[in-house]
């Protein structure tokens, strides 16, 4: 009986590892595939310290070519975790069309581990796990195909293999505090993984494999792998359709109601311009030694004065302390990544400035009336958006946005000083003739785009801007009234 148990475990040995070949072998073939269709792939690996994630990953990757695939790990960028949102360090990481990336742990571990260590409150932990299932679904409605694996193995089983590794020169430097930490409150723990993945696992669902069997655990995150691969394939990417999250939002006016009458003499300007400016240079100390990040947002007509209103509020500035962020049409490994992720990474550090000269809202304008996007990308967007300035904000960042204004006369007038002007006719394009052609259909989106982004935390104002003097004193108003706000929320 003995003979025949250890010939049959023999057997179905050989029969996994042939099992284990042929899906390698299969992923080998789809990742041409995927190339070809530009489908982009995340395969998130989460679990227990010791059970096995690294063995999971080689696994996975082993047949792999390696210029189309990555792997990164949430452990090796300690700035990315202290001085940017959350979400950043793994949005940032986020593969191109046609391209794998395999996170060696990721949001669970951090989210768990910051709540288990106390670093975060339980509100805190709430909002994380909100923005989790914020960032998954804004992949997928974009097209990713997105893999949760969680490598599962008992308090005995972690217990060996910490011994055995410890026991080993060559191996005990793999065993950190943190999974000694883990060890020692593995029920808890336990608890805390299960509550997360109940919690973030409804429209993405996580996979619990057996880390006691390393091979049975490969091949069936293989076979879920090339099985979600087979059916993005064959059904092509898929496309989130458009909803809406209740946020808090400000009545705006529509634009052809915005009085623009407001004016400054040139004496009047002078007078306020200089003190405005050394006050907002003594803030910017401020904001840097409390470590507040502020984010301001540029959007507007053509020649409606957005360069020289960035112009005056950048002037008083440290420039060790701010960017200027020029956003033009995407790059084409930006147009290969989901929209935001262009805007995620050129985010300021914490006590930084970073502006915005035109931003992530060409969703909805540009990009919706030149048919660059599709109908339900551009109308899931202003919830998309929504989501993403709450979690800034909840980070602890400024957000104001400016829609710079004027009337399509002093556009005009503006136009044609620009055309006759040699050293300004650099600044007019076609273009800018052909936007002005469709004002009324622009006209129309920025009051829809107003009236559906303009939240408490991340409101939208109108500058006022057929006098540039008037504009530049009232958002140089603005910013310092939120800046001081945001000091004093901090005594």
């Amino acid at each position: 009986m003995a003979k025949e148990e250890k010939k049959d475990k023999q057997e179905e040995k050989r029969n996994r590892k042939a099992e284990l070949k042929a899906l390698r072998e299969k992923l080998m073939t789809q990742q041409q595939k995927i190339r070809d269709k530009g489908l982009p792939v995340i395969v998130l690996v989460e679990g227990w310290a010791t059970a096995g994630k690294g063995n999971l990953i080689n696994q996975i990757i082993s047949e792999l070519d390696p210029r189309f695939y990555n792997v990164t790990t949430h452990r090796i960028d300690p700035e990315a975790k202290s001085r940017y949102p959350f979400l950043y360090q793994y949005f940032r990481h986020i593969p191109e069309n046609g391209k794998i990336m395999i996170y060696d742990s990721g949001w669970m571990e951090d989210c768990v581990q910051k709540l288990m260590g106390r670093e975060i409150t339980k509100d805190e932990y709430k909002n994380r796990i909100r923005s989790v299932n914020e960032f998954e679904r804004q992949l997928r409605d974009g097209g990713y195909l997105i893999l949760k694996l969680f490598l599962d193995i008992d308090e005995e089983e972690q217990e060996k293999r910490i011994r055995d590794i410890r026991e080993n020169i060559e191996t005990e430097w793999r065993v950190e505090d943190n999974d000694l930490w883990q060890h020692r409150e593995y029920k808890l723990f336990r608890e805390t993984y299960e509550t997360f993945m109940e919690k973030t696992g409804k429209q993405l669902p996580w996979h619990v494999l057996d880390g006691k069997k390393k091979n049975a655990a490969a091949c069936e995150a293989l076979k879920l792998l090339t099985d979600m691969i087979d059916k993005a394939l064959d059904k092509g990417r898929y496309v989130g359709k458009p909803f809406e999250e209740k946020f808090p939002l400000l009545k705006m006016p529509k634009l052809a109601d915005v009085d623009l009458s407001m004016e400054l003499t040139d004496e009047e300007y002078r007078e306020q311009l200089k003190p405005l400016q050394k006050r907002l240079a003594k803030l910017h100390n401020v904001i840097y030694r409390k470590k507040i990040p502020v984010i301001l947002c540029y959007e507007g007509w053509d020649a409606a004065g957005k360069g020289g209103n960035i112009r005056r509020v950048a002037r008083p500035l440290d420039p060790r302390g701010f960017d200027v962020m020029p956003i033009a049409s995407p790059e084409p490994h930006e147009l290969a990544r989901q929209y935001l992720w262009r805007f995620w990474t050129r985010l300021p550090r914490t006590g930084h400035i970073c502006i915005f000269d035109r931003t992530w809202y060409g969703r909805v304008m540009v990009e919706r009336i030149e048919g660059f996007c599709s109908e339900d990308d551009w109308k899931r967007a202003y919830n998309e958006i929504n989501e993403f300035e709450r979690q800034l904000t909840e980070w602890g960042a400024v957000v104001l946005k400016f829609w710079i204004h004027i009337d399509q006369d002093t556009q005009l007038a503006r136009f044609n000083d620009r055309q006759s002007n040699p050293e300004k006719q650099w600044k007019l394009t076609e273009e800018d003739w052909r936007n002005r052609e469709k004002w009324p259909v622009y006209e129309e989106a920025i009051d829809e785009m107003l009236q559906k982004t303009s939240t408490k935390n991340a409101p939208w104002v109108i500058i006022e801007s057929n006098d540039k003097k008037y504009a530049r004193i009232k958002a140089l108003t603005i910013v310092i009234d939120a800046l001081e706000k945001a000091i004093e929320a901090r005594l």
